[in-house]
């Protein structure tokens, strides 16, 4: 649901309009790309020939040196910017060509057709309508054939299982297979069939041409139906795209009409090349179809669901919005028909990009959900959906740098020294985009690898076992590592992205190699923390979870630093002790431990007796629930330890696991304390005698001193 709420937001006012915007502005510069050079005639064959005679060339080459030496400019005449200068010249011609083709149009069309009507007489009279129509329906037929033959596959694809990963995988899989071959069938029925025969070539082109168009139609139909499914509530189903069921049925007709309408475009475009139209004639027609593109993504804009909420202030932003899009779409539009090409594809690369990231993203995000891995509201990555999320989107952000170093004119494997440096900086950050990408792509895997494993031990297990010993090394050291390789990949793409950028990164590195020698001279405390903890975690001297004590610090470990421990004390505070300040260390979390006892009871006591009852309650405790887990060696007497002066001191011994003693410890006093008091075994109380020499003769001098003090009392201070 999270997911399905966040898609909402971001298809139907940034995706949806993005990716239509870059369907509309594809089209329309693949449809001017797609135009054919005119033929050269002999005349100006033979005069790029002349340019390989070497007398021409050392001409040439002199009038170049002669050229290079140009006159200052000067106040009446001043230099104005080449770059605009050009654009102007080239503004004006374009604006001129086209008024031409307005005039020459018709007269060119009127040729086209003739050389058309010269093949259909060829051909018989049989029109290229009625054959598209025929073959058409033949492809139909071929279409209709495969889905008869493909009743199991169709059944087993509307019985398949979408509640986990694999499932879902498998059933997109197969339902890609499906529309593929389906559509493929299509082809061959309809343009396979065609190429059986033999035609003339201008008929040959227009038919196999437009044929090909209602593929690629059938085929964007095909492809959307199987991600955005927009008959998902009524047939059942996964729609790849997370969208609601109205909004996934408006973009899949509306998508869908831009693809067919791009494919009769494209077709058409080369078919007027082929048919001998002027360059100015074909870009007019070009600019009139693609204004047919931009009035379908503006109606596919205006028209898209809402969402559920309508309250005035939602619908008036929404109108912006559309209001915004619409100014977009006829900006990209205006751009490439004044031939501003290279500000075209950063307005279309910069508004598709990030859409089609957000769309990938989520599309990732829903294939590869899994409720097991989304446990008290945190989704966990896993490195297949890092893989492809983040490899997707690199690819994206990869492909968008390439296109628009071509539209640039930027060669990013090149350079030379005439490039400016304004050329310069934008070839080494597009170069620097990919190093990013491709850094971040290495980093999230490995970021991801870690903290599974970290995940993997969150259960406590048995208390001093070997597993549980392993899980708390691991949670000491991955943390640790995490940091280093993140530190250690900022660095690596750094170092390249500037090596991109044509800085020269050795200097760097050795003026760093000094500058850490230095700073390792004025840091020397830094360092020997640093490298003091390197030890400490080779020696596997602590881990995360047990409690230490090195001098007056003492506390659980919590978490490490490059250079210092945290403590957590049992009463709560907290110590973050250096590492170089740490000496030796007193672990008390590690394999097991012996918790001493003493009792002191009365010189009279009966001692076999207390030692039969002692080792009753051992064995009662160690056959406890509560204890045997955690206790390794029964309470047992050791023996009288020593004759004090108020009776005999006993002294008793436990071995348990680490941090479980001083529970068994205070239940065993309690059950001694009643089992003595039951058993008439009396604990010796500590007592004062004070003893003299003559009894009666001390009373009487006591007597005499207590007489003469309360007579001084009465005197008063007389």
């Amino acid at each position: 649901m999270v997911v399905l709420s966040r898609i909402r937001t971001i298809v139907p006012f940034s995706a949806g309009a993005a990716l239509a915007s870059l369907l509309l502005c594809a089209s329309i510069a693949m449809a001017q790309s797609a135009m054919p050079a005119d033929p050269q005639p002999e005349s100006v064959q033979r005069f790029i020939g002349m340019f390989s005679d070497p007398d021409v060339q050392h001409f040439l080459q002199q009038q170049s040196q002669a050229a290079r030496h140009v006159p200052e400019p000067t106040p009446e005449a001043p230099n104005r910017d080449p770059s605009f200068s050009e654009f102007a010249m080239r503004f004006r011609a374009h604006g001129s060509g086209l008024l031409g083709a307005v005039n020459s149009f018709p007269l060119e069309a009127t040729r086209a057709w003739a050389m058309v009507e010269t093949d259909i007489e060829a051909n018989g009279g049989t029109r290229p309508i009625f054959l598209i129509a025929a073959f058409v329906a033949a492809g139909l037929a071929a279409q209709r054939l495969f889905w008869w033959v493909s009743a199991g596959w169709r059944t087993w694809m509307s019985h398949a299982s979408y509640a986990t990963v694999s499932g879902r995988v498998v059933a997109l899989a197969a339902r890609l297979l499906w529309a593929g071959c389906y559509v493929l069938s299509f082809g061959l029925g309809s343009i396979g069939f065609f190429l059986l025969f033999q035609w003339p070539p201008v008929i040959r082109e227009i038919v196999v041409g437009y044929l090909l168009a209602i593929v690629i139609f059938r085929l964007g139909n095909a492809l959307l139906d199987v991600f955005l499914l927009p008959r998902a509530e009524e047939e059942g189903g996964f729609r790849v795209v997370p969208l609601a069921g109205d909004a996934a049925r408006h973009w899949t007709k509306r998508l869908g009409y831009l693809v067919g309408w791009y494919a009769f475009g494209w077709v058409t475009i080369r078919l007027f090349g082929t048919l001998g139209f002027s360059l100015p004639a074909r870009q007019l027609a070009a600019y009139c179809l693609g204004l047919i593109l931009l009035l379908i993504g503006i109606e596919a804009v205006w028209r898209r669901p809402s969402r559920s909420s309508s309250s005035q202030t939602s619908r008036i932003g929404m109108r912006a919005r559309n209001w915004l899009w619409t100014a977009y779409f006829f900006a990209v539009w205006l751009l490439w028909v004044v031939g501003a090409m290279r500000l075209f594809w950063i307005v279309v690369v910069g508004a598709a990009l990030p859409a089609a990231i957000a769309l990938t993203k989520a599309s990732v995000d829903n294939i590869l959900r899994s409720s097991a891995a989304e446990e008290d509201g945190h989704k966990r990555s896993t490195v297949v959906s890092v893989i492809v999320e983040r490899g997707i989107r690199a690819a994206l952000i990869v492909a968008a740098i390439i296109l628009l170093a071509q539209a640039l004119d930027v060669r990013l494997t090149e350079m030379t020294m005439q490039d400016s440096p304004l050329l310069r900086l934008v070839r080494g950050l597009l170069s620097a985009g990919i190093i990013l990408m491709v850094v971040d792509l290495a980093w999230n895997l490995v970021r991801v690898l870690i903290d599974r494993k970290l995940g993997a031990t969150e259960a406590v297990l048995e208390a001093g076992s070997d597993r549980e010993r392993r899980r708390m090394r691991i949670r000491t050291l991955l943390p640790i590592l995490r940091n280093f390789l993140m530190i250690l990949f900022v660095a690596i793409a750094i170092m390249m992205a500037l090596s991109s950028l044509g800085v020269e990164i050795g200097p760097l590195i050795a003026g760093a190699g000094v500058v850490g020698v230095a700073v390792g001279f004025g840091a020397q405390t830094v360092v020997k923390d640093v490298i003091s903890g390197v030890f400490y975690l080779l020696d596997d001297a602590f881990r995360v979870g047990e409690y230490i004590q090195s001098g007056s610090y003492k506390g659980t470990v919590e978490s490490f630093s490059l250079r210092s421990v945290k403590l957590r004390h049992h009463r709560g505070a907290v110590f973050i002790v250096p590492f170089s300040e740490l000496g030796a260390i007193q672990n008390l979390s590690r394999d097991w431990v012996i918790e001493k006892m003493t009792i002191t009871v009365t010189y009279d006591s009966d001692i076999e007796k207390a030692r039969k009852i002692i080792k009753k309650i051992g064995l009662e405790l160690f056959e406890d629930p509560e204890f045997k887990a955690t206790t390794i060696e029964a309470l047992k007497m050791q023996g009288i330890d020593s004759l004090g002066d108020s009776g005999l001191l006993l002294r008793m011994k436990v071995m348990t696991l680490p941090g479980q003693q001083f529970t068994l410890k205070r239940r065993a006093l309690r059950m001694i304390h009643e089992a003595f008091h039951e058993n008439g075994i009396k604990l010796a109380v500590p007592t004062v005698q004070v003893s003299g020499g003559n009894d009666d003769a001390v009373g009487a001098a006591a007597q005499q001193t207590i007489a003469a003090h309360n007579a001084a009392i009465a005197a008063g201070p007389a």
